[in-house]
């Protein structure tokens, strides 16, 4: 895999899939991948690990919002949940793998890593993934630990680093200052910055677009639209029925 990272400003980046719960479209879904891939929208998409190492594309820690089962989705088989509808549709939880293979190079993907603070079973078994994969993809993670991993296994492997103010967090106040202006960075050295609109402008954020892309989450509005062109390179977005998009 070569580092050429310019994908990542291809295309608007439909934030879990273009999806659309209104029509019956849930997030991380197929039918979301497959609208996605229709507009040639970059795909991002969120993983957990199961307690069978597979690999499953959901976002959330617990199962409950989605499906509406009260359980922690680390403590679950493929088996137990692959029947489990997201939303009351008929689409279930989907495999990376399914998901791969639907995408198959047609548009890039960006995956974001759902860790704790232990790292490297994920990561492990998701490179096993992807190394079978030929289209273009970027790894991203909140947790620097998983990124500076990354960095000290696989290089070769375009990387990311997440980061907001993180202003309704509970975590210690040292940790916030470190996390919102990102340095790790020193030690983890990130391809690309994926920051939340709701925190711009940041100082940090314009030094740092000097020499890294930077990619804003997630833009629901046209405000968040117009103010995301202004202080990103590129940005997650959803509602794109709702968006004035302009290619300049």
């Amino acid at each position: 895999m070569t580092r050429k990272i310019d994908f990542l400003t291809s295309n608007l980046i439909a934030h879990r899939g273009y999806h659309n719960i209104k029509i019956g479209i849930p997030e991380n879904s197929i039918p979301a991948f497959e609208r996605a891939i229709k507009n040639k929208y970059i795909i991002e998409l969120d993983v957990h690990i199961l307690k069978d190492n597979n690999i499953v594309v959901f976002h959330d820690d617990n199962l409950k919002r989605m499906t509406g089962i009260d359980k922690d989705i680390k403590l679950t088989t493929y088996d137990e949940i692959k029947d489990l509808k997201l939303n009351n549709t008929k689409y279930n939880i989907p495999l990376l793998t399914e998901v791969l293979k639907l995408v198959n190079n047609r548009v890039p993907i960006i995956i974001e890593l759902k860790t704790d603070n232990k790292v490297g079973r994920l990561e492990t078994e998701l490179v096993k993934i992807l190394s079978k994969y030929k289209g273009e993809y970027a790894l991203k993670s909140f947790n620097p630990f998983s990124i500076y991993w990354l960095k000290k296994h696989y290089p070769d492997i375009i990387r990311g680093q997440l980061a907001s103010n993180f202003s309704n967090d509970n975590m210690c106040i040292f940790k916030k200052f470190l996390l919102k202006n990102m340095f790790f960075n020193i030690i983890t050295k990130p391809d690309f910055i994926s920051y939340d609109i709701n925190s711009l402008p940041n100082k940090r954020v314009e030094k740092i677009r000097k020499d890294h892309i930077v990619l804003g989450w997630t833009v629901r509005d046209n405000k968040q639209y117009i103010k995301g062109k202004k202080y990103c390179d590129n940005l997650i977005c959803e509602n794109f029925e709702d968006l004035e998009i302009k290619n300049d």
